[in-house]
C-alpha cells in the first residue's frame, strides 16, 4: 500500500458525500415541478417519477457492489504511520470538487418538469436514496468484519470503488469520528487535522 504518512477516508462516508445533496435537491424539484402542469400532465410525470425514483436508487445501490466486497475482502491492515481524515474533512473534500453538477442538475431536474412534471426531481431523489442504502450495506459489511474499511483518496476517481483503487485499509471499529456506514460518532470524536490509527487498533 505504499511506505511514509499519508491520509485515509473513509469509504462509507464517501458514498454518503452525495446523498443528502441529491435527496434534497431532487424532493425540492419534484415538488415544485409538480405544481407544472407540463406536456404529459401532472398524474403522468408522477407516476413516471416514481418509477425513475425505485430505479434510479437501485441502479446507486448496486452498482460496484460486486467491486466493493472484494476490495473489503481483500483489504489491509493499516499502519502506524496513516493519518485518518476527519469525516467533515472528507464530504468538503468531496463536495468541493464536485458541487457543481450537484447544483446544476437542480436546474435541469426543474425545467425537464415542463415535460415530464416531477420525474427528474424523483429520479434524483432515487439516486441519493440508493447511495444513503449503500453506505448501510457497508456498515452492515464493517460490522460483520469488526473493522472500518478506508481509502487513500488520492486514488478515488469518482468512485471509491472505480479502478484507480489499488485497495482498502482497515482500522478497528472504534477509529476515527464516524461510525460503521459514515454517520457522526456521537462524542469521542477525533480532532482535526486526523488521528494516528495506531491509537485505535
Amino acid at each position: 500500500m505504499g511506505r511514509g504518512a499519508y491520509a485515509l477516508a473513509r469509504v462509507a462516508v464517501i458514498v454518503r458525500a452525495p446523498a443528502r445533496w441529491l435527496w434534497w435537491l431532487g424532493l425540492l424539484s419534484a415538488g415544485i415541478g409538480v405544481l407544472m402542469p407540463g406536456l404529459t400532465g401532472r398524474r403522468i410525470g408522477v407516476s413516471a417519477g416514481a418509477a425513475l425514483f425505485i430505479v434510479g436508487g437501485a441502479l446507486a445501490f448496486r452498482v460496484h457492489q460486486r467491486r466493493y466486497a472484494e476490495l473489503a475482502r481483500g483489504a489491509s491492515r493499516a499502519g502506524r504511520a496513516v493519518f485518518l481524515q476527519d469525516r467533515a474533512v472528507t464530504l468538503r473534500s468531496w463536495r468541493r470538487g464536485r458541487r457543481w453538477w450537484l447544483l446544476a442538475a437542480f436546474p435541469v431536474a426543474l425545467a425537464s418538469s415542463l415535460l415530464v412534471p416531477a420525474a427528474a426531481g424523483l429520479a434524483l431523489a432515487g439516486l441519493g436514496a440508493g447511495l444513503w442504502a449503500k453506505a448501510l450495506w457497508l456498515g452492515g459489511l464493517e460490522r460483520r468484519e469488526g473493522a472500518l474499511l478506508w481509502v487513500r483518496p488520492e486514488w478515488v476517481k469518482g468512485s471509491p470503488a472505480g479502478p484507480s483503487v489499488r485497495g482498502y485499509l482497515t482500522t478497528g471499529l472504534a477509529a476515527g469520528d464516524a461510525l460503521p456506514g459514515g454517520a457522526r460518532r456521537r462524542g469521542g470524536a477525533a480532532k482535526a487535522g486526523g488521528t494516528a490509527v495506531s491509537g485505535a487498533r
